[in-house]
């Protein structure tokens, strides 16, 4: 796992208080290689289950990050090496069709992704090699977090400093520290419910990142400021 506080960076500015202001972080990544590769779906499977929670993370939500504009077939990279290196669509579209958004935590995002592929496997899939060079790398990537300086002291300012955060701030905050820290929901939404405003954080929390660049996340959630309302 990446080096993250044991105490969630937010809450230093969410701590449940109406006038708590929420600080927002971004982070910045060392990506490294494991030094473990696998051939075919047998050796995947093996590896998925000792690599760390970093390296599930990095495979899974690092191209939500990096694309900005053009959105890729699998933004999961297993199944993108699944669909082009071995050639199993099926399992390739089961792999992506996972419910990322429902999922709370690395240790379950995990299990689902080992019960996608051993189910295919005893399903009797063919057990093909990848072509010599195209065989699957895993990564991890180690997390820095660190405070941006921007702040929002009231709603109104909270939508004026989501317009302009970076991806890299989106991405720490309604993926890194929800699933790495295992938190139910985003961080702006737990700001949101600790100032009362329910409304507004049901609303983001619908929001899913996970059919959408960070781009677009960042303009719906602009977006709702012409239905917010002071309490």
């Amino acid at each position: 796992m990446s080096p993250l506080e044991p105490t969630h960076p937010a809450d230093a500015g969410a701590t449940g208080k109406s006038s708590a202001p929420f600080a927002f972080y971004t982070e910045r990544r060392l990506v490294a290689l494991t030094g473990r590769k696998a051939r075919n779906l047998g050796e995947m499977l093996t590896h998925l289950r000792e690599v760390s929670g970093s390296s599930i993370f990095y495979h899974t939500h690092y191209l939500y990050l990096v694309h900005h504009f053009q959105k890729p077939r699998f933004y999961n990279e297993f199944a993108n090496w699944v669909s082009h290196a071995l050639q199993e669509e099926s399992l390739a579209e089961r792999l992506a069709a996972i419910d990322l958004l429902s999922i709370s935590s690395i240790r379950e995002l995990r299990e689902s992704i080992v019960a996608t592929v051993r189910a295919y496997v005893e399903g009797g899939a063919a057990r093909r090699d990848s072509p010599v060079g195209d065989e699957f790398h895993f990564c991890e990537a180690k997390s820095f977090i660190m405070p941006t300086g921007i702040i929002a002291h009231d709603i109104p300012e909270f939508f004026d400093q989501v317009a302009q955060v970076t991806n890299s701030c989106l991405h720490f905050h309604f993926f890194e520290s929800r699933l790495r820290l295992e938190r139910p929901t985003n961080d702006f939404s737990r700001w949101l419910t600790d100032l009362g405003e329910t409304r507004l954080a049901r609303a983001i929390d619908r929001l899913n990142p996970y059919v959408m660049t960070l781009g677009e996340l960042r303009e719906e959630i602009v977006k709702l400021r012409r239905r917010y309302r002071p309490r």
